[in-house]
């Protein structure tokens, strides 16, 4: 009985250390291979490594707290996100990249907004607000990719091009305000009012910059 009771006790450390091990190797493998381009290039300030290795151990602890699931999900959720935002400032500060890089500080945060979309409260209120702010981060994003394309100049665009997206994002307010009209819940009237309105002001405003009026 306890042969077989020290098998099963091995068995569950090794399920439990399982998540540990794989985040931990995924970090190490991130930071040699940023460290490596980065010595190849000829650009390389190891003083980033600093900022680097720590990034990509918070980044890695989220990793085992994402796999429980449950109400760790989400402490897991930000762990990673942080860390990997730290970590890519740290690799872009490593290869000295930082005036030309800089978009990416936009648009990972953003993504990681975005990225809980799939996330459901219960309240129908609460559930429409948050599609919305998970919906602009996502533009936001875009925006900060075409920062990016512009920095490395493989992209031109005239002045006022961001109405566009200012445009859009007036466009996912009042789009999720509407799905707010189609459902009965407290307080629906001031919720509509509340998007109806910065989101109209929004689309003129961005119409106004992209006509250039």
């Amino acid at each position: 009985m306890s042969v077989e009771a020290e098998q099963t006790s091995l068995a569950e450390y090794s399920r439990r250390s399982r998540p540990w091990l794989t985040s931990l190797a995924v970090a190490g493998v991130a930071c040699a291979t940023v460290a490596t381009a980065a010595q190849g290039t000829g650009q390389f300030h190891w003083w980033a490594v600093f900022i680097v290795i720590p990034a990509a151990l918070i980044a890695a602890s989220g990793g085992p707290l994402l796999v429980r699931g449950g109400g760790r999900a989400f402490a897991g959720y930000v762990l990673a996100c942080v860390g990997g935002l730290v970590f890519t400032a740290g690799a872009l500060l490593m290869f000295g990249v930082m005036g030309r890089g800089w978009p990416l500080m936009v648009v990972l945060p953003c993504l990681a907004v975005a990225g809980t979309y799939g996330w459901r409260a219960d309240d129908r209120l609460a559930r429409g607000l948050h599609r919305a702010v998970a919906l602009l981060a996502l533009t936001a994003a875009l925006l900060g990719v075409t920062l990016q394309l512009i920095r490395l100049d493989l992209i031109r665009l005239e002045t006022g091009w961001w109405g566009a997206f200012l445009m859009l994002a007036g466009a996912i307010v009042l789009g999720n305000a509407v799905e707010l009209a189609r459902h009965r819940m407290p307080y629906r009237l001031q919720a509509i009012t509340l998007l109806v309105g910065p989101a109209v002001i929004a689309f003129l405003l961005g119409l106004r910059f992209l006509r250039g009026w």
